[in-house]
């Protein structure tokens, strides 16, 4: 007989709602879940240590279990811990939008598997220790992300700070302007119109890395009327000039227009060329820099949601040589390293990718008695 086959024929099932706790409050051991949106799908949950006088006060936004002798709470912990508990669990809610609740019904009607308890032991040692050995690997490929990024970032502010001969100081707005978009009604965006019709940018497509992003969740397109001059060309240099983010971690960005058909939408500024003093690109790396992005933070208006403009896009001072030569040479050295950089990149997160694709097979393999 196969371990799973033993591990099937000696398990019991027993439904989640037998080992719920109190809502008023929580023990030592007790296993709490959140049980709103979005915190559950994220997942979040843990188990209760360490607590004053051994309880704590209880929540209606969150779930208390409280296992007794024959269910171990690390092996609750993980079976609350598993992908597919948080997806059926997430189908299953209800209540209004952005206040979805985990329902009673699934709580009741989800039963947990239930081997002897020296198995459940056994089978929680092995996910500890794989675990640990996923989260020390995840770090090493974190911190090997960070670095990566913080290497070119790097070299790109020594670029515009550690001035050359011949080099010039000189305001954007010498150099080019900076066009408004159009207010597009929204009415006729969507994920579904046919492809024939044209991508509207918003701020959703700008990646931190400098990039146009469309993919399944955020490309749009418009069904509309479209007025005369609103459409970018390819190779256009565009900026994002509003973030939803208070964090503000796209707002200056830059990204050039790499496919045709694109609406110049509201909030993505284009840039214009006044002349040929500056390469394109040049400008592009200087408003990937520090000194520019954080100019461009300090100047933010907003609370939560945050705006830059023109005139303080504009107002920023870029160093660079009046060499056209010279300037492709640093933007032909920068294209080089950035691919490399992004190289780099792409290895680490295809990393990261499959130690997070591992750590839900073990927790499935747990389960079935696989392991």
């Amino acid at each position: 007989m196969g371990i799973a086959e033993k591990f099937v024929k000696a398990t019991q099932t027993r439904p989640l709602s037998e080992v719920q706790g109190s809502y008023t409050y929580f023990a030592e051991g007790d296993v709490l879940l959140a049980k709103i949106t979005p915190c559950f799908e994220n997942g979040k949950l843990g188990i209760a240590q360490n607590l004053k006088n051994g309880i704590g006060f209880g929540s209606s936004e969150y779930i208390v279990f409280r296992p007794d002798k024959s269910l171990n709470k690390e092996w609750l912990y993980y079976y609350l811990s598993r992908e597919t508990f948080r997806l059926e669990g997430a189908a299953r809610m209800s209540g209004a939008v952005g206040h979805k609740r985990v329902s009673k019904e699934f709580i009741e009607n989800c039963r947990i598997p239930l081997p002897p308890l020296a198995e459940q032991q056994r089978i929680v040692g092995l996910l500890d220790e794989a675990f640990a050995g996923i989260a020390t690997a995840k770090a090493n490929a974190e911190k090997n992300l960070q670095n990566a990024r913080a290497i070119f970032e790097s070299y790109l502010q020594s670029v515009f700070m550690q001035r050359g001969k011949a080099w010039i100081d000189i305001k954007l707005e010498d150099l080019c302007d900076i066009k408004h978009g159009f207010a597009f009604d929204g009415n006729h965006f969507s994920n579904d119109v046919s492809e024939g019709n044209p991508l509207v940018i918003t701020p959703g497509n700008f990646t931190e890395d400098g990039r146009l992003l469309f993919n399944d969740r955020n490309t749009k397109r418009f069904s509309g009327q479209i007025p005369a001059g609103f459409k970018f060309d390819i190779g256009d240099l565009v900026v994002v000039m509003t973030d939803l983010s208070s964090k503000m971690k796209i707002l200056g960005k830059p990204a050039f227009v790499e496919t045709d058909n694109v609406l110049h939408n509201q909030r993505i500024g284009r840039v214009v060329f006044s002349n040929d003093r500056v390469e394109k690109r040049l400008l592009y790396y200087f408003m990937m820099t520090e000194i520019f992005l954080k100019s461009i933070k300090l100047s933010a208006t907003g609370t939560m949601v945050k705006h830059t403009a023109p005139k303080r896009i504009l107002s920023n001072v870029i160093s660079f040589p009046e060499n056209l030569k010279e300037q492709q040479a640093i933007t032909n050295k920068l294209d080089a390293l950035r691919a490399k950089t992004q190289l780099l990149l792409g290895i680490y997160k295809r990393k990261l990718a499959a130690l997070e694709a591992l750590k839900k097979s073990l927790l499935n393999e747990a389960f079935t008695g696989k392991l």
